[in-house]
């Protein structure tokens, strides 16, 4: 079984219902199991600002799939949830990214792992050390650190998975 760190954040339409629908989509997929998900978290937008503000989380999961089928996934939940690809970084209903597999170093065309700017970013670093409080670089060993929480506001605290499923 592998092990996957997932960051999903949306900001167009019920931003709640599509983190909800995206994590459900995970966690209903045959050969993937969401494990631990953190709290919500709301943010400004990076690079394109002129949009609406993003809730993030991250989601750990379990899974029998390969890193590139992982990603066929993800792509697919994103597309089945409406996500457009029109503007780099601009709004979508949902982007989900994986940011760690395993202890795997890959380096191809449709896929980089660890996430190429995951450690710059603070709304992806916050919601994912709330559930990995430990985890460090998979080719460094060094523990990732936040660069400055400003702007990542908790929006949603989540203490377990079935809380987010289930809308409590």
């Amino acid at each position: 079984m592998n092990t996957a760190y997932i960051s999903i954040g949306s900001n167009i339409g019920d931003r709640l219902e599509h983190l909800t629908e995206a994590v459900r989509a995970l966690h209903t997929h045959e050969r993937i199991e969401v494990a631990k998900v953190s709290s919500i978290y709301e943010t400004a937008p990076v690079g394109y600002t002129d949009q609406e503000d993003f809730l993030n989380l991250a989601v750990s999961v379990e899974t029998s799939l390969d890193p590139y089928t992982l990603l066929a996934a993800c792509q697919q939940i994103e597309n089945g949830l409406g996500r457009v690809r029109d503007i780099r970084w601009g709004p979508r209903t949902v982007d989900l990214d994986i940011l760690l597999y395993n202890n795997d170093n890959i380096e191809a065309e449709n896929l980089i792992v660890p996430h190429p700017r995951m450690g710059e970013r603070a709304f992806v670093l916050v919601p994912l050390l709330e559930i990995a409080p430990a985890i460090g670089h998979p080719v460094t060993g060094i523990p990732f650190e936040v660069p400055g929480d400003e702007g990542v506001l908790l929006w949603k605290k989540i203490e377990e998975v079935e809380q987010l499923l289930l809308g409590i």
